[in-house]
């Protein structure tokens, strides 16, 4: 089993990020998780870049919605689910199983912590790009730019649901702790 699934339909730099960290992964392609018949496979985490909604960038977001239940499942069983920014004007994260809307607005922010937790291990520093921010969170905000949460968190069954619209890359540090989650 790997490490890490990549839910997205081509390469991305993601992928040399996780074997600088020596972390096993595999991607899963749009074609993949939007067939009924053809379960998703197991990792520890699953990541689902910045972009998902956007169709120029990918076709995902039909089979993401398609694998509601699975997505619930996967996190309900110990599983780290990392979402990134929709890139899409305003989007509703109606396959979560919590409240999460966001608003695209891209530019840097200045990060302050709105609660402690080792998700925020995800990004390291005091100013971040973002591609947006959520303007509804029904779950844990954890890291704000400029006032707006950035990174929010919400447990679900033995595992954990963390999104957020940093537009960086996560850290080593993240990485190593979601693949290691309890």
């Amino acid at each position: 089993m790997p490490d890490i699934t990549l839910i997205w339909d081509g390469d991305l730099l993601f992928e040399k990020l996780f074997v600088e960290h020596g972390l096993s992964y595999q991607r899963v392609p749009a074609s993949a998780i939007a067939n009924p018949f053809m379960p998703l496979p197991e990792s520890r985490v699953m990541i689902i870049p910045t972009g998902f909604a956007n169709t120029e960038y990918t076709g995902v977001l039909r089979g993401i919605a398609a694998n509601r239940s699975f997505f619930d499942r996967f996190v309900r069983n110990g599983g780290v689910l990392v979402v990134y920014g929709a890139l899409v004007p305003e989007y509703t994260y109606q396959w979560l199983p919590f409240t999460l809307k966001y608003r695209e607005q891209y530019g840097s922010v200045d990060i302050e912590v709105a609660a402690e937790h080792a998700c925020r291990s995800i990004f390291a520093g005091d100013c971040a790009e973002c591609d947006g921010y959520f303007t509804e969170a029904d779950c844990d905000v954890i890291l704000k730019g400029n006032g707006m949460p950035i990174l929010v968190s919400k447990e679900n069954g033995d595992g954990i649901i963390i999104a957020t619209t940093i537009h960086e890359f996560p850290t080593g540090e993240f990485l190593k702790w979601a693949v290691t989650y309890r």
